[in-house]
């Protein structure tokens, strides 16, 4: 292939990933560069979709820009000349003002080369990482270290040393981190282009820091190298035969008392501090009952899973913020937005087997989606008239809809729940929370 005619589009046609000819290297970057695997991960790029990076550049823009400058970007990843672009910040809040959690966008390119990494890097130290290691791993998910914790709880572990890794993801030691990698990864040309990434600084307004430490939430390659640095963690606490969890940076150790909590709590945070250059935060640290235990949004009662109520509050104040009477939207945007957010939350939390809350935010939110519609409907004539249509008795629909009182009192009313109906609300494509959770519960 000519390079002059490199003109293709990377989603069909000529392949823009090609090149004249392979270098003639034994090394990862070989496998890296191949064009099957840098075609998988555009398309995985592109799927993930994402906001532009510090250059600017959109998805949609970088099919036009691959095709004109693939063969030098390649060439310099070859002769290891490539220098990645910085990542932009993006802070994000954390529920209910408890902070703010900093992303790094990184740019298009670096997010196909850093997944075209992945890709190649993943199978090789998936294989020895340990089994109660359960975040962004193939086949394992949040759900499967949430039953593991409740697995040990049955075996009579019920106490838990929760241990707060303070700003993890900011912290981490670049050598310490390189050296782990380093065990399985011989490859210097590679070693150089992943230390150039964790050393490409970030944008923060117009000014670009550097990053010295930490590796950017954000970025493909981010997992991948928290598993790899926090593995050898797990082999310690593996060696002195504890019973843990760890999802990602989120780790939980089962004892059988407060004593033996204590103790390990100790030994575990030196370790960590000592050998790991990692930060424990002390005050968020600490020894408590499994029933006191909150892990990934999740508490424990018994051997029964329960959504914690941080998130069960969080969920209502945002459902609170999808049914506000003024946010300007239609009725159907409104209702295809919170069944949207319905499904996520429930395909997480629907594992929790309390189902009072589930039951009572049911009749909540469909009360205060009664609550819209009559803020909707405005004038008191086309309050009677729809009520009229709906089934309403005459008397209900004019004594209601000539009332006074506040939109909230009145959505239940006789008139408001005989009319809107929740079958009603059904066929309008509300969705039921009760009925999400029973499907994801296994009853319907």
């Amino acid at each position: 292939m000519n390079h002059s005619n490199s003109s293709m589009n990377p989603d069909g046609g000529d392949d823009v990933w090609r090149a004249d000819r392979e270098p003639a290297l034994d090394n990862l970057m070989v496998r890296i560069l191949e064009r099957d695997n840098l075609k998988r991960s555009w398309e995985r790029v592109k799927s993930n979709q994402g906001a532009p990076g510090s250059d600017g550049m959109s998805l949609e823009d970088f099919p036009a820009y691959a095709r004109e400058h693939w063969s030098e970007i390649r060439q310099s990843l070859i002769d290891g000349s490539y220098q990645p672009r910085p990542v932009r910040r993006v802070v994000i809040p954390k529920p209910r003002g408890k902070g703010e959690r900093k992303l790094g966008v990184p740019c298009v390119i670096d997010r196909v080369i850093q997944q075209a990494i992945l890709q190649v890097l993943s199978p090789i130290f998936e294989s020895e990482f340990s089994e109660p290691s359960y975040g962004s791993r193939p086949k394992r998910s949040a759900h499967g270290a949430i039953r593991q914790v409740k697995t040990i709880v049955k075996m009579g572990y019920r106490y838990a040393v929760d241990l707060d890794l303070e700003k993890f993801f900011d912290t981490v030691n670049h050598d310490v981190l390189m050296s782990r990698i380093a065990r399985k990864v011989t490859d210097k040309l590679l070693l150089r282009l992943i230390g150039r990434y964790l050393r490409a600084g970030v944008l923060v307004g117009g000014t670009i820091e550097a990053t010295d430490w930490g590796t950017p939430q954000g970025s493909p390659l981010s997992p991948l190298l928290s598993n790899i640095l926090l593995d050898d963690l797990d082999k310690e606490l593996e060696a002195r035969g504890h019973r843990f969890v760890r999802y990602m940076d989120d780790l939980v150790i089962l004892v059988k008392s407060r004593r033996a909590g204590r103790r390990v709590m100790a030994k575990t945070s030196r370790y960590l501090t000592q050998k790991m250059k990692l930060k424990v935060n002390r005050e968020k640290s600490r020894v408590v009952k499994v029933e006191d235990l909150q892990y990934l949004g999740f508490t424990f009662r018994g051997i029964r899973i329960f959504a914690s109520e941080p998130a069960i509050r969080d969920f209502k104040h945002r459902l609170r913020g999808l049914t506000s009477r003024s946010w300007g939207v239609s009725m159907a945007e409104r209702i295809e937005r919170l069944n949207r957010y319905l499904r996520g939350w429930m395909n997480y939390f629907g594992i929790s087997q309390h189902y009072s809350p589930i039951e009572e935010l049911d009749g909540w939110l469909r009360r205060r989606m009664r609550m819209c519609y009559w803020k909707q409907w405005r004038r008191p004539r086309t309050r009677i008239t729809n009520l009229l249509k709906l089934g309403t008795s005459r008397r209900h629909a004019f004594s209601t809809g000539l009332s006074r009182k506040g939109y909230w009192r009145l959505s239940k009313t006789l008139a408001t729940q005989t009319g809107m109906t929740n079958e009603w609300l059904e066929q309008q494509g509300l969705l039921s929370i009760r009925h999400l959770w029973m499907k994801v519960q296994g009853y319907a």
